[in-house]
């Protein structure tokens, strides 16, 4: 595929959406403070990783159980005045952990007292957040605008995980909750900033029974969703639990603590930048390139989970980041072009689903089988699932490139001009 140098930035072009990118790249960083600072949290009450894995999914609980009815929510909402809502209540959350840090307080069923109320936040704030970036630029620039939040999140991820970690270890794990608490700040400013007139609102859903069923319906007889999200799942539910595996790497295999997973998280987020950096400048992507960049990101997790030194752990982690968010936003652009407008908050939630909500079951494996069989194994499942996974969908995935041309016009039509809308 072709790639297109002016494509890398195209979607910043529009305000709202150069708003909501910086918003996100200043949360998420403060985001993976916390990451950073949980993990080492649960290590230090418990020095299990199993625990680790469970405290890890009960953030991801809700949205295994509810995540269908967070997308139907999205389709019916303003997403704008959902984010507000959302947002502001994570920040809130994020101060509370601080303050019973600070204080002693904290006890490993207040972890998960407060992962679980995250989790139910992120069932409205993750289809939310997702589909609003459709209303935020052109046709045209979605898959650019898809890639490059995307890249944010890993650009945040080097910054914030690297500065968590050494936080972590100099000053004290309570500070990294207080920064992630006053980083929401940034996303509720570039909400109030933006320009009601320049959005592209899809319609609203009206309130209908079995509109849960409707989605699920619509996605098992589109083969062009059904297969990529039952790839997302399996691949989210064992590979997508670095938050498990990495520290688990740093502490039992590396000798490390906190300031090495930040540093290990890092140099994975550094090698997303890059990757995504490559995705953007590519046109509307085929369906099989999903397949390509599961095998390749396989092979390179698989590598992670046998390099013999830090150094060499840290060459490896590079691709494995830069396969992360190749993967990811593939998967997420794919998706969001396949949807109709109407159902994209629904399909977003599935993703959400898939890829996050699996981690109550994936967590507390991978933290089961690094406890117990070596850590080193944790990586090892997550990097054999997605390189069959890769092989087993591609010949489906290039059937459905040759039936639609994807390389033709864009779902949506032609490009979009803003409307004026009302506030």
């Amino acid at each position: 595929m072709r790639l297109q140098p002016r494509q890398v930035l195209s979607s910043l072009r529009q305000r709202n959406y150069r708003l909501f990118f910086f918003g996100q790249l200043v949360s998420v960083a403060g985001t993976w403070m916390q990451t950073v600072a949980q993990s080492f949290v649960v290590l230090d009450l418990t020095h299990s990783g199993t625990q680790l894995g469970l405290t890890t999914a009960a953030r991801f609980l809700p949205m295994f159980l509810f995540g269908p009815l967070g997308g139907v929510f999205a389709d019916r909402m303003d997403k704008r005045r959902v984010l507000y809502v959302t947002q502001t209540l994570s920040g809130l959350l994020a101060a509370a952990f601080a303050a019973l840090i600070a204080t002693g307080s904290i006890r490993l069923w207040l972890v998960y007292l407060l992962a679980l109320a995250l989790g139910f936040v992120n069932v409205f704030d993750n289809p939310a957040r997702q589909s609003f970036i459709s209303e935020m630029v052109t046709a045209q620039d979605l898959p650019n605008a898809v890639t490059l939040n995307s890249v944010s999140m890993n650009m945040a991820r080097v910054f914030g995980a690297a500065l968590g970690g050494v936080i972590a270890a100099a000053i004290g794990l309570a500070l990294c909750f207080a920064c992630n608490a006053v980083s929401f700040g940034a996303v509720l400013i570039s909400l109030a900033a933006m320009r009601q007139s320049e959005l592209f609102p899809a319609a609203r859903l009206p309130r209908r029974k079995r509109q849960v069923r409707q989605g699920l319906r619509y996605v098992r007889s589109t083969p062009e969703l059904l297969i990529p999200l039952l790839m997302i799942a399996v691949i989210g539910t064992l590979a997508w639990e670095f938050q498990v595996s990495l520290p688990l790497m740093a502490n039992k295999v590396f000798g490390g603590g906190a300031a090495a997973y930040g540093v290990m998280a890092s140099v994975m987020g550094l090698g997303a930048v890059f990757g995504g950096l490559i995705s953007a400048a590519r046109p509307r992507p085929r369906a099989r390139a999903l397949c390509l960049a599961a095998i390749g990101w396989g092979i390179a997790i698989l590598a992670a989970a046998a390099a013999p030194s830090l150094p060499l752990e840290l060459a490896a982690l590079v691709f494995v980041g830069y396969g992360s968010i190749t993967f990811n936003s593939l998967a997420k652009t794919t998706l969001q072009l396949a949807a109709e407008p109407t159902m994209r908050g629904r399909v977003m939630a599935l993703w959400a689903l898939a890829w996050l909500g699996s981690t109550p079951i994936g967590g507390p494996i991978v933290g089961w089988v690094g406890q117990d069989a070596g850590a080193r194994w944790a990586l090892v499942i997550g990097g054999l699932a997605t390189l069959i996974c890769g092989i087993l969908a591609l010949p489906a995935l290039a059937r459905i490139d040759r039936r639609n041309g994807r390389d033709e016009t864009p779902a949506d039509g032609p490009d979009r001009r803003p409307v004026p809308v009302s506030g």
